[in-house]
């Protein structure tokens, strides 16, 4: 063949003209991975197939068509929230999948974990840095080559091994392809976009950072306190704003219940929002501290310069004209300024216990792979998750190997479980990872009696990670 150029280093084969690469080790000629979709759920799955020695081909959109949410053409740019949520791997759901993909080499836990802000108990990074760390990664793996193009309809039927990765942005053409081809007309719900502010322009003789119940460094939120006829005041002006119009065929667009627009959760009661993001508990306001909030609203830290905080559960569908008017009725928020405002768009995803295979592949057509958040998972670690299990299955199915799935004690193995058969296809919702989609556990403390609480989720997470250890240690060939 004309124009090879070997990479020594790697001990790639390339060619010069097409890009083709192919691996010496693995023999995977012409068995190339297409991965259609360069965020969270697509890097993690080139990565992981990289890891295999099998080479893929990144198709992402950006820049040649944007979309209503992202505002970079970064791989793994982060949307909405810049948290992965709790990163306790003892006792709770999330943390765990941390953990997990930890020990699995994630990328995308790497670059979150080097990309770290304070935020208490949780996970939150840089998105910027968070992305640049992803996409250059990528762009040194010399078995992945990224392709800024959109694929408008289904691939083509020379591409063997496909993994679609679009996310809950999926471009109407290739939507309405996978429509067609399954017969499902899909299901959909809104997702909200909660506002940003610029740290200065808080008002810090109202205002104070500490973490609930001090966790973390103890300080990793600012705070903003409500007494009780300022909470009553701001719960009048959510349900009064102007809220943005839907189209027609976005009016019975279901919600995900996880990600509930601020005026939508005040509308199911008053005391809703004081007892949801707005709670006040394990907070002391140094200004006042004999004086008990009623409402307290939280932003955490959303850059590694500190000069970013979003606002935590203040998603958001209000025009930005009465965002600006009702968000800085907020003691503390008076001058704000907004570095993006909220906003709202249409998440799409497939009824996948109807429609996958236990390793994400397409009934109808075998060749295509799903992951990430048009499976049916919710939240970034779920998405990336779910594109490094496609990632390792297709790669197996590549280099001729069965890989089994992970166990269903595990928190991917959940995850995996729920989506693609454990959920009810007829009322299949979005879900986020958590202890309720794992096997139940029997176990008794040290005075006999049944585990319950934290202890159980403790010995949830322990059997967990145990299962986990010996699942990879099963399939680590190529990895």
């Amino acid at each position: 063949m004309p124009h090879l150029v070997e990479c020594h280093k790697f001990g790639v084969v390339e060619c010069a003209q097409c890009h083709y690469l192919s691996h010496p080790m693995t023999d995977n000629t012409q068995k190339t991975v297409h991965i259609i979709g360069g965020g969270l759920a697509g890097s993690e799955a080139a990565w992981q197939l990289a890891r295999a020695g099998v080479p893929s081909v990144i198709h992402e959109m950006r820049p040649v068509r944007g979309t209503d949410a992202h505002q970079t053409d970064g791989l793994a740019e982060l949307v909405c929230s810049n948290s992965f949520r709790s990163d306790d791997a003892q006792a709770n759901a999330v943390g765990l999948l941390h953990e997990e993909m930890r020990r699995a080499d994630s990328l995308i836990l790497q670059a979150a974990d080097a990309n770290r802000v304070p935020a208490g108990a949780a996970l939150a990074v840089d998105r910027d840095g968070f992305s640049a760390a992803v996409e250059k990664t990528l762009e040194d793996e010399p078995l992945v080559d990224i392709q800024r193009e959109e694929v408008t309809g289904l691939p083509p039927d020379d591409w063997d091994h496909v993994i679609i990765a679009t996310g809950p942005l999926t471009a109407p053409g290739l939507a309405d392809a996978v429509a067609g081809l399954t017969g499902e007309e899909g299901l959909a719900f809104f997702d909200a976009i909660a506002p940003i502010v610029y740290k200065d322009s808080i008002d810090f003789t109202k205002a104070w950072f500490q973490s609930r119940y001090d966790k973390g460094e103890g300080s990793d939120y600012i705070n903003c306190p409500l007494d009780e006829d300022q909470y009553n005041g701001f719960i009048d002006a959510l349900l009064s704003a102007e809220k943005g119009a839907f189209r027609d065929w976005e009016k019975d667009t279901p919600y995900f219940e996880g990600c509930l627009p601020i005026e939508v959760m005040a509308e199911r009661g008053r005391k809703t929002l004081s007892f949801g993001p707005m709670k006040p508990v394990g907070l002391t306001n140094p200004h006042a501290p004999d004086v008990k909030a009623h409402a307290i609203i939280q932003l955490r830290q959303d850059n590694a310069l500190g000069t970013l905080y979003n606002m935590v559960g203040f998603q958001t569908k209000m025009t930005y004209a009465d965002q600006k008017r009702v968000f800085t009725t907020i003691p503390g928020l008076e001058k704000a300024e907004f570095a993006r405002l909220g906003g709202l768009h249409r998440n799409t995803f497939l009824n996948s216990p109807k429609l996958l295979d236990e390793t994400l592949r397409l009934k109808a057509r075998t060749s295509l792979r799903f992951a990430g958040q048009i499976t049916g998972c919710e939240g970034y670690v779920e998405s990336a998750a779910v594109g490094l299990m496609a990632g390792r299955f297709a790669a197996a199915e590549c280099t001729g190997r069965k890989m089994p799935c992970p166990p269903p004690t595990t928190a991917m193995g959940a995850i995996l479980g729920h989506i693609t058969g454990g959920a009810e296809a007829e009322t299949f919702q979005p879900m986020n990872v958590n202890f309720g989609l794992f096997p139940p556990i029997d176990g008794t403390d040290e005075k006999g009696k049944r585990l319950r609480g934290r202890a159980r989720k403790q010995a949830m997470s322990a059997r967990a990670l145990e299962d986990f250890d010996a699942w990879l240690e099963e399939t680590s060939e190529g990895h």
